[in-house]
């Protein structure tokens, strides 16, 4: 299996923290976001960086890593985390199945384990965000930044968009195994839509158009995702249990 960590964006609502540098660059606990993410990624065979913005701060930092290759994301300021998905190279990936991990969240790198034990397309869905979420912002804003999640038996049926009057039992942590036949499936069909669309949407119209179906596999990790400087503030402040 290859992880593919996207990269490729400035992450704006950070300020001046990405003023220089890309978002999985900021520190956290002295530490930046993508070394968080260094016990995760050396379970798995290879890691794929997407690049973009300030592409060349992640190429000197890895380029000595021979666990580490890299895709560039040309036009990344007008495109989003699926066009940095597909702009991969099949030759980087071959016959692998893929990992995909967003570049502005800190986990517990022992969800790797379900990764290897579950030989499917799936997302990793937390059960305890609300939990979580509650702590980094305040309910209102809760219903505006969570996406909808809905599922029938094994099946994930509908993702992304605003939540409706009841909080969705699970949310999306920025994780996804992607079986290879699948990615292929799915780098097919994104060709005829739109650039600009965001990860979330474009896995739902995949599964609405029966492109691929995507299970789900339930999970209690820690899990932070830092979109703003509050939520740099609180996972700060937050004593990692791991």
């Amino acid at each position: 299996m290859i992880v593919i960590m996207l990269c490729a964006g400035k992450g704006s609502r950070l300020k001046s923290k990405t003023s220089n540098l890309p978002k999985c660059m900021v520190k956290v606990k002295k530490k930046t976001i993508i070394d968080w993410s260094d016990d995760f990624r050396k379970k798995f065979n290879k890691t794929i960086i997407v690049c973009g913005y300030k592409k060349e701060i992640l190429i000197n930092k890895f380029k000595n890593n021979q666990k580490i290759d890299f895709s560039i994301n040309k036009i990344y300021y007008k495109t989003n985390m699926v066009h940095s998905l597909f702009s991969v190279n099949r030759s980087k990936i071959k016959n692998q199945d893929l990992v995909v991990c967003y570049s502005d969240i800190i986990f517990n790198p022992n969800i790797y384990k379900k990764f290897y034990k579950n030989n499917f397309t799936f997302l990793p869905v937390n059960i305890n965000w609300f939990k979580i979420w509650k702590k980094r912002m305040p309910l209102e804003k809760i219903k505006d930044d969570a996406e909808d999640l809905k599922i029938k038996g094994k099946k994930i049926i509908s993702i992304g968009g605003k939540i409706g009057k009841i909080m969705p039992k699970f949310q999306f942590m920025g994780l996804i195994k992607i079986m290879n036949k699948d990615f292929f499936k799915l780098k097919k069909f994104y060709k005829n839509l739109d650039k600009n669309i965001d990860f979330t949407s474009f896995l739902n119209q995949a599964i609405k158009k029966k492109i691929i179906d995507i299970r789900y596999i339930k999970s209690r990790t820690e899990w932070y995702e830092i979109d703003s400087l509050k939520d740099l503030k609180y996972t700060e402040s937050v004593r990692f249990k791991w």
